[in-house]
């Protein structure tokens, strides 16, 4: 069946009929300017609408604006000489739902604004009244034009001007006064417009991929639109867009695409306003799946409605970005370089460079050499110094030619060849691979590759597209290869690096990790076949395409068990090497894994992680060296520990002596635990204290680790751990790691790291003091204090909904329960975690604590009183339905 025909979205003769019966009063005027807006809501509920909601509010405020002139302005003494312009946004035409209102009242003479003070006053609070989002601005021709040379945003807002009622000839005046001739000729102002967008991309991160993206200002977003159609109205005088194929600037479906793209983008922002009732672009999660909902997606089994809507939104400002580089790189020839000579200087028999821009030959070379589709991206690379980038009409060619990339394509030895040469060059490959991947190259490749363009995953921790995050991890394996930048994060890369045989294994590894994500299925295992066939294709060694297979699926193995695990224990680092085999092996993973971990998103990566990663890096390297028969022993390490404990403590001024008596009371986990340096910091502050059983608190900054440590010394009771970590929570502090050691004889030895709420550590000595005071207030209380409350769910936190799993097995060799917990993040929860163990008489001995995004995924290490794994599966049921009663808010039923 045909849908029923829609509403007009604007009945002009209507609101007239309207004003002419009730007069132009605010109540009126407010009335009819609800009304309108709830009718583009119910229309927009029935079916998301761009353009046709521009064009009708830019229609409505254009009547409600002329009449309330009319009955305000016009016929009085001020207002003769008074002319309303509508500028920026709305002098073009585009009012999106609730976007601002901008406008000019303009004047002759600046004497003729001071006559008319009252009058203009009157007008725009009435506007106010009305409830128009209004933008004002009172100015002389002369003060338009001192004003726009000064500020290019303003010169910009008047380039649209448009006008509404009053004096044409003194509109004919400010054209001609602030036309090209008169402030920002057309160079100075495409040379400060590039300036505006290169910031504007900064302040985005240069990516349009971001999980909650701008829908106007991001990359590839609204305004990049916008700035093409500036410099086209500034250098062409163009009107509109289309005008751009009229002179040759743009072809037809290049134009259609433009105006789909936009079209997309206005019905998405349009959403956005009427969803919030107010100016709203940034593409929130909850809105996200409202509007995956108003457009028409459905789940299936391999992705969310949301994933799928957020995937044409990627793809169209991937495909919106790439025009707009285009266009820019084309008026920048046109403009800015149209002074240099036009002389071509040749590359090959099927390149040359012109005014530095690498162009095509001839319009035909593709077609006669398909394989020249790769070429120009190494030629790129190898005269990166003279060449600024492809010409205009060589992108067209490129894009008009990607059906040539086709299985003979990809089997074409010459074709191979030049991508490989492309991965092993000394500079550039992830400019070029970026560029291609830009140009559409790259995904017609490497097929799978091509899925994942603008694939993205509804969750806090994936902050990028599965495509540009591959791309991010593939430029961070390259930072490998330029110490002299010195990342910090990087400083064992940059040693490790050097003795991997191969680089490219490394790039391909990186680019191919996440390539199987969104099909179903453990995509490390399916992304393992995938390169593993581009090796064979590629004529990869059969033991170079086995590594960078092997890679692929074990690309998340050593952040789990740096992060999930014990790695102190010395059976952990025995398994951990003997899954990786080898050094060549373990230096190509801690490398990926390192650029894997830096490339998921800003608060993915810390210093904390990246110690962890080290540890276990130079432990497995140590196991490897010693031989996977022969394992160290755990007291041979814990002795090995223990001395190298001592040799610290001169520096820490504590006596040997006392301190052997000490370390007597402790047994060997202890020393498996903590590092040398925590075991002299402890016994330094414990031993200060004196006394059989001290409390102790105590805090130090581990700059290395990106975090401030925290620790406790006192007599065990229940609920211990939680009052601590309760009382970190008040202060506004995440816990990153959590240890915790009980002596024989009841003392207990809680250790933290900490970060404040951006992630950095407290280097305040004030800071630590209040830390310090406030843990000591919880520990003289009796009972302990649980409260906490110090923080709450942020919120993108609350967006989202995870629901508690809990299971738990059984570390044999350490005689220990492992519960792990996935739930959602919140403020408290190891409180509730510590409150839950206590409750079921279970002794909580170690903790590692990772947080993925919205998604917690924490492991606690426990026993029972006596210290011994838990066995009674009754008891751990009802640990989990405490966890889940906690956490969830609801009991879980008994089994």
């Amino acid at each position: 069946m045909n849908a029923p025909p829609r509403a007009p979205l604007f009945d002009a003769p209507a609101v007239a009929q309207r004003l002419d019966a009730l007069g132009v009063s605010a109540a009126t005027c407010r009335q009819l300017r609800q009304q309108f807006m709830d009718h583009l809501r119910a229309e927009y509920d029935r079916k998301p609408a761009g353009a046709e909601i521009v064009q009708a509010r830019t229609a409505f405020v254009d009547l409600l604006l002329r009449r309330i002139w009319a009955d305000q302005v016009e016929g009085t003494a001020a207002g003769d000489r008074l002319a309303l312009v509508a500028v920026g946004g709305y002098g073009r035409g585009e009012l999106h739902a609730c976007s601002d209102v901008d406008i000019l009242v303009l004047a002759a003479r600046g004497r003729d604004i001071t006559r008319a003070t009252d009058t203009i006053s009157r007008f725009v609070t009435f506007l106010y009244d009305v409830g128009l989002d209004i933008g004002a601005s009172v100015r002389s021709v002369r003060q338009c034009l001192d004003e726009g040379r000064r500020d290019v945003t303003i010169a910009t807002n008047l380039i649209e001007a448009r006008l509404l009622m009053g004096d044409e000839a003194l509109f004919e005046q400010l054209c001609r006064r602030t036309g090209p001739r008169q402030m920002w000729p057309t160079r100075k102002f495409f040379a400060a417009k590039l300036a505006e967008q290169r910031a504007r991309y900064d302040k985005y991160d240069a990516t349009a991929y971001k999980l909650e993206p701008n829908v106007k200002e991001s990359p590839g977003g609204l305004r990049d639109i916008h700035t093409i159609g500036w410099v086209a109205k500034r250098h062409f005088g163009a009107r509109t867009l289309h005008e751009l194929v009229d002179h040759q600037f743009l072809e037809q479906d290049e134009y259609e695409l433009l105006r789909e793209g936009q079209e997309f983008l206005s019905e998405v922002r349009n959403g956005l306003h009427l969803l919030t009732g107010r100016k709203h672009d940034h593409l929130l999660f909850d809105q996200q799946r409202e509007l995956a909902r108003r457009f028409g997606y459905q789940d299936s089994d391999q992705s969310l409605a949301v994933e799928q809507f957020m995937k044409r939104y990627y793809r169209t400002v991937k495909g919106l970005s790439r025009l707009n580089e285009m266009l820019l790189q084309h008026f920048e020839e046109e403009i800015l370089l149209a002074r240099r000579s036009d002389r071509a200087t040749p590359l090959n028999s099927r390149f040359q460079i012109r005014k530095g821009f690498i162009e095509a030959r001839d319009e035909r070379v593709f077609r006669r050499y398909p394989f020249a589709l790769l070429e120009i991206f190494l030629l790129l690379q190898q005269h990166r110094r003279s060449i600024r980038g492809v010409r205009a009409d060589t992108v067209r060619l490129i894009r008009r030619h990607l059906h040539l990339i086709d299985d003979g394509f990809r089997a074409d030895l010459r074709c191979t060849s030049l991508f490989m040469e492309i991965i092993r060059q000394p500079h550039g490959i992830g400019h070029e691979l970026q560029r291609m991947h830009r140009y559409g190259v790259l995904a017609r490749y490497i097929p799978a590759f091509g899925r994942v363009v603008g694939q993205m995953q509804h969750d806090l921790f994936h902050v990028y597209t599965v495509d540009e995050h591959s791309l991010f991890v593939l430029r961070n394996t390259r930072s490998y290869a330029f110490p002299d930048e010195k990342i910090s994060a990087l400083e064992l890369g940059y040693q490790v690096y050097p003795g991997i045989p191969k680089p490219a294994l490394l790039y391909l590894a990186a680019l191919f990790h996440d390539i199987a994500k969104g099909r179903g299925g453990d995509h490390s295992d399916l992304g393992m076949h995938d390169a593993a066939e581009f090796c064979r294709l590629h004529r990869l060694s059969d033991l170079d395409g086995r590594l960078v297979a092997w890679l692929v699926r074990h690309h998340l193995l050593m952040s789990k068990v740096s992060q999930r695990q014990d790695i102190g224990d010395p059976e952990v680092i025995r398994a951990f090497a003997a899954t990786v085999g080898d050094q060549v092996h373990l230096d190509y993973l801690y490398l990926l894994t390192v650029a894997d971990m830096r490339g998921t998103g800003p608060s993915v990566w810390n210093s904390w992680k990246g110690s962890l990663l080290g540890t276990l890096y130079l432990a497995t390297r140590r196991a490897l060296r010693r031989g996977l028969g022969s394992p160290i022993d755990a007291h041979d390490q814990a002795l090995e520990v223990r001395a190298r404990a001592a040799a610290l403590l001169p520096a820490e001024q504590v006596d040997s002596r006392e301190c052997d008596q000490f370390w007597n009371r402790l047994d060997d986990d202890y020393f498996l635990r903590f590092e040398a340096e925590e075991i002299a910091w402890h016994a330094k502050h414990i031993l200060r204290a004196r006394g059989d059983h001290p409390t102790v608190v105590a805090t130090r900054d581990f700059p290395n680790r990106g975090s401030t440590g925290v620790m406790v010394y006192t007599r065990d009771r229940k609920y211990l751990f939680a009052a601590i970590t309760s009382t970190l929570d008040r202060l506004g502090l995440d816990i990153v790691d959590a240890r915790i050691y009980t002596s024989h004889d009841g003392d207990a030895l809680d250790a933290f790291l900490v970060t404040d709420l951006h992630g950095e550590r407290v280097s305040d000595p004030a800071q630590r003091r209040e830390i310090r005071a406030a843990l000591r207030d919880t520990l003289l209380q009796d009972p302990l204090s649980l409260s906490s409350g110090g923080r709450r769910s942020t919120r993108q936190q609350k967006a989202f909904r995870v629901d508690t799993e809990v299971s738990f097995t059984t570390d044999l060799s350490r005689d220990r329960t492992v519960l792990e917990l996935i739930t959602k993040d919140r403020p408290g929860l190891l409180s509730k975690v510590a409150q839950a163990l206590a409750e079921c008489g279970l002794v909580l001995q170690n903790a590692r604590v990772n947080t993925y995004g919205e998604r917690a995924e924490d492991a606690f290490f426990v026993t029972d009183a006596n210290g011994h794994a838990v066995t009674d599966a009754g008891r751990l049921d009802a640990l989990e339905r405490q966890l889940v009663q906690r956490l969830d808010g609801e009991l879980k039923p008994a089994a």
